[in-house]
């Protein structure tokens, strides 16, 4: 994209980020129609589109324009979890138009509907339901203006494609680009129609190729990086060697000798920019600064017994029965712990933001999953109303959680009011690492009792910082307590935070610790009553659904269970991730001498509601399962108190090619359930599924989370002892 060359909805878009006016309004929607639901001025519409909470005009999710395309408004983002191309089939499914006639319009605060951002698998989930009831209404109503165009009642008219015609003369039609050509009307329903009914779709539901894939392929697709504007300025910032230090001293001089150097010095910040990245690279790196290092505490070694001194008092999850009466009923008992480290989300795409301030106003293009919340950082920091700053969103990178913080498009604000010139900031991969806030280490501890029968008759469930999300028991157990010590953001006892940086959310926060302790617990349990672990299982559910998932799972594997450890390396687990029900198995082998697990097969039964795009869903599955086999194998931060020691993928091992192993996914058909979230529930139980696999191979017990060689032989030379 050339730095003159705007767009109206693409990334490089130059308008006013504030109030547009009457005539620059029509200018800019072209000769569309926009059906107005609320009686009022139809010009106030899009500061409406940014109040808070999904809104009842569906003229917020939807523009039908002259030429008969359709424009999807979506204040969801696009990271390539492919939402870019459900919510498009959706629409057009109940709007009755072609799918290659849907533009999407996704994370832009100035034309979309407020949303809270983009995670926890609630794309689909919250924000399909209004899409689909406004493109169901606005259906309806362009129906009563073609009734009215062919002078012929709405029951004797048909809809295919964006063309309403007569049932008995196919030549009597109207399109509804032609109803829409330069009018505004104002018109509602009273009574909301409903939407379709699954066994008519002809879109939704359907396998579909991605509809961005081909401007990612090509290089088309416009990331936040991508972003060049007139005079823009690169921006690079000094950086402490670790979190927590203090500037003591900084000599700017040599720095300041390269030509065209821009410096800036804001209370703790100190950033040079220039118009070209490498000069700024090259001058941040003749900056000379002294800096005062915190006090040393912790580190992977002393984590976990940090986190359980730090806790305070525990909040109860859930609950149920009496744990003494359990503990009474139960003929055996059974307590472990287990922990996980700091997971870094190591997303393809660093944290970028571009900032162009103009006045009192200011564009931003963001890589962001929170654009409304980005919104209001910067109107706070650039001392501007909120409805003066326009975020725009392009495809984003992943994010896997990293990225619903703002810190990097904040130093772009700052450093663009400070300059007086528009300003990019990209963190480099030691910035990620760094600023990244991590998936929090946590500890799991688990008390049990089976009884005579082996049914589980009491669970006690204390979780240290890993989020409360999926540690919710699904197995009947008659009496159980959960309780929660320090949320995963990480406050402690007195309100401080525990952690020695920033933690928070990572694709299924919360629910990859909960489901490797729970579904490892519930392995040794079976163990203990002499079962194979899915005879076990089936014993413990009473949950029809879970049972469904859980045998379509097991006859897609179709290997048999037996008592652990029998050597085969099989492994089962399962999942209840905000109500989509999934059941994982898999096949391991375990190179003792290297200590090395190679996951050779992995089988993936899912129930998310009724599936939108069934191709989709399956790589989302796929993505999971892959990207799970990091957490589980390799990925660890290394640490020193604030000291991050993993500065790039040279020490820090993400998944490869060469590890994959072979996935089989099974979705299990339940149209009947509005669809669930399916971006983030399969990763959850990888953790599970691969620890009881090795247990199965090997007949050890891995309860720490990474599982890597040396701690396999580690754990191996005990057993031997």
């Amino acid at each position: 994209m050339k730095d003159d060359e705007y767009k109206l909805f693409e990334p490089g878009i130059d308008m006013d980020p504030g109030t547009i006016d009457r005539r620059e309004f029509f200018k800019l929607m072209g000769g569309g129609i926009f059906i107005l639901f609320s009686v009022g001025d139809p010009f106030a519409l899009p500061r409406e589109r940014r109040r808070r909470g999904y809104p009842q005009d569906f003229n917020a999710y939807l523009r039908i324009g002259e030429d008969g395309r359709v424009t999807c408004f979506s204040g969801k983002i696009e990271m390539g979890q492919g939402i870019h191309t459900s919510l498009a089939q959706m629409l057009a499914e109940e709007l009755d138009v072609p799918l290659n006639t849907v533009d999407m319009v996704m994370g832009d605060t100035a034309l979309c509907p407020w949303d809270a951002g983009t995670f926890g698998s609630r794309s689909t989930k919250y924000f399909g339901p209004p899409l689909r009831q406004a493109a169901a209404e606005a259906r309806a109503v362009l129906i009563q203006l073609a009734a009215e165009h062919l002078r012929t009642p709405r029951e004797k008219l048909k809809v295919k494609d964006g063309m309403i015609s007569v049932k008995s003369n196919q030549k009597k039609k109207v399109s509804y680009a032609q109803l829409a050509k330069g009018k505004i009307i104002e018109r509602h329903l009273e009574k909301k129609p409903p939407i379709k009914h699954y066994s008519k779709h002809a879109i939704s539901g359907k396998p579909t190729n991605r509809l961005d894939s081909r401007q990612k392929v090509t290089g088309e697709a416009k990331f936040a990086g991508d972003i060049r504007l007139p005079g823009m300025l690169h921006a690079r910032i000094l950086r402490p060697p670790s979190h927590g230090a203090k500037l003591k001293s900084v000599d700017t001089s040599a720095a300041q000798k390269i030509k065209d150097i821009q410096i800036i010095q804001d209370e703790d910040k100190i950033a040079v920019l220039h118009k070209h990245r490498d000069v700024a690279d090259k001058a941040l790196g003749l900056i000379k600064a002294q800096f005062e290092p915190p006090e040393y505490k912790v580190d992977n070694k002393t984590i976990f017994k940090h986190l359980k001194d730090s806790a305070s008092g525990g909040q109860s999850v859930a609950e149920a029965g009496n744990l003494d009466e359990g503990k009474s009923l139960a003929s055996q008992t059974f307590e472990k712990a287990y922990f996980n480290h700091y997971v870094a989300h190591a997303p393809s795409e660093n944290h970028t933001a571009v900032v162009k301030i103009e006045g009192d106003k200011a564009t931003v293009w963001a890589s962001t999953q929170a654009p409304f919340r980005a919104q209001g950082e910067i109107a706070g920091v650039l001392g501007f109303s909120p409805q003066n700053v326009r975020v725009i969103t392009p495809f984003v990178g992943c994010g896997f959680g990293g990225k619903n913080s703002g810190r990097q498009i904040v130093e772009a604000a700052r450093l663009a009011k400070l300059s007086g010139k528009p300003v990019q900031v990209a963190w480099s991969r030691k910035e990620e690492f760094f600023y990244d806030t991590f998936r929090p280490a946590a500890v799991i501890e688990i008390r049990s009792g089976l009884n005579s029968s082996n049914q589980i008759v009491f669970w006690e469930y204390h979780n240290y910082f890993a989020g409360s999300r999926s540690s919710q028991p699904f197995y009947n157990i008659p009496h159980h307590q959960v309780l929660s010590y320090g949320r995963r953001g990480g406050r402690g006892s007195g309100g401080v935070s525990v952690h020695p940086f920033g933690v928070g959310a990572w694709r299924g926060p919360g629910s990859n610790t909960n489901v490797f302790a729970i579904e490892s617990h519930i392995d040794v349990m079976a163990e203990g009553a002499g079962m194979d672990p899915l005879e076990f299982r089936m014993k413990n559910l009473t949950d029809k659904r879970m049972q469904r998932v859980l045998t379509a799972a097991a006859e897609k594997f179709g290997r048999s269970f037996s008592k652990a450890p029998s050597g085969k390396g099989y492994g089962i687990a399962c999942t209840d991730y905000l109500g989509t029900y999934l059941a994982t198995m898999a096949e391991v082998k375990v190179d003792e001498k290297k200590g090395e697990i190679r996951v050779e097969r992995v089988v993936c039964a899912q129930d998310t509601g009724e599936v939108i795009n069934p191709e989709g869903t399956r790589m989302q599955i796929e993505g999971c399962i892959i990207m799970g086999l990091g957490y589980v194998l390799t990925e660890e931060i290394r640490f020193k108190g604030g000291r991050i020691l993993d500065e790039n993928f040279d020490t820090y091992e993400t998944p490869r090619f060469s590890w994959l192993p072979k996935i089989e996914t099974v979705l299990v058909d339940n149209p009947e359930m509005a669809p669930q979230g399916c971006g983030e529930p399969a990763i959850t139980s990888v953790g599970g599924v691969i620890a009881n696999a090795v247990y199965d191979a090997i007949g050890v017990r891995m309860l720490m989370l990474p599982m890597t060689p040396a701690r396999i032989k580690e754990a191996l030379k005990i057993k031997e002892k």
